[in-house]
């Protein structure tokens, strides 16, 4: 009789073992993948859900964004430049049942997928577009992975091109090309300030030239001005009148003209 007994608490234990087993408890961004005899049936989840033993299988899927690295791939631009490009994708699953039944590892499927379309794409840029527009070839690349993805239940949110490394011969090409640039654009400003100070100096010339007066005092406000910010420096005041000769008027405000011609000494006496 006791053996019997014991046989009884064993199967209630074993059973409740087996029942127990069945108990799963899915997170918030989990969902659960049912198999019932190999037959997809339902997609349960999240919280506290029972699958019958032996019988029922699961699949968990995460459904948060998934960050994923594309290795570093070596791209020829359409230009035959040869760089070295990564890139990141982000990405994340909408459709459990379809990702676990359409394909078999759905991330490794992305990443295959983001290296050959990245190859692809970028490809068929040239250098300066891939260094410049990059958020053009972003969106782009981000619609074809996302167009492949789609069957599987995965949904591709965003892709950038994280770095660009060129090689050495190239990057010493770009700088020597930026530095002739800038340059170029040094000597159109410097000729562009000459040009405008001609302009003021011409206008300048022009008032002075109507009003002598201005030069006197232009000449008086230049040694204030070289007094202040020198007081070592000894001026001597040179009088204006001593070159105004040079300057083609003479002391009237007229134009020097010649000296007129010296009287003879012996006009006006009787012979």
């Amino acid at each position: 009789m006791g053996v019997v007994i014991a046989i009884v608490v064993l199967l209630i234990v074993l059973v409740v073992v087996l029942l127990a087993s069945g108990v799963r408890i899915l997170r918030e961004y989990e969902r659960g993948v049912i198999f019932r005899l190999g037959r997809l049936i339902a997609q349960k989840g999240p919280g506290l859900i029972y699958l019958i033993p032996i019988i029922d299988r699961m699949v968990r899927i995460d459904l948060r964004t998934v960050t994923l690295t594309v290795p570093p791939q070596e791209v020829i631009t359409k230009d035959n430049v040869t760089v070295r490009v990564t890139a990141v994708a982000y990405f994340r699953v909408i459709d459990p049942n379809k990702a676990v039944t359409e394909v078999e590892n759905f991330l490794l499927a992305t990443s295959q997928i983001g290296q050959t379309t990245l190859r692809s794409v970028l490809g068929k840029a040239e250098l300066d577009a891939l260094l410049s527009e990059r958020e053009r070839l972003n969106v782009e690349l981000q619609r074809i992975i996302d167009e492949q993805t789609e069957p599987w239940g995965v949904k591709v949110t965003t892709v950038e091109v994280k770095d660009v490394e060129l090689p050495a011969d190239m990057q010493r090409a770009i700088a020597r090309q930026a530095e002739a640039e800038r340059e170029r654009r040094a000597k159109i400003i410097s000729a562009d300030g000459e040009f405008q100070a001609a302009e003021k100096l011409s206008q300048a010339a022009n008032i002075i030239s109507l009003n002598p007066a201005t030069l006197q005092l232009r000449y008086l406000q230049t040694l204030l001005d070289i007094g202040v910010n020198q007081n070592s420096t000894i001026i001597f005041p040179l009088p204006l009148d001593m070159i105004k000769p040079f300057l083609g008027f003479d002391a009237g405000g007229g134009s020097a003209g010649p000296a007129p011609p010296p009287e003879d000494a012996g006009r006006g006496s009787a012979p």
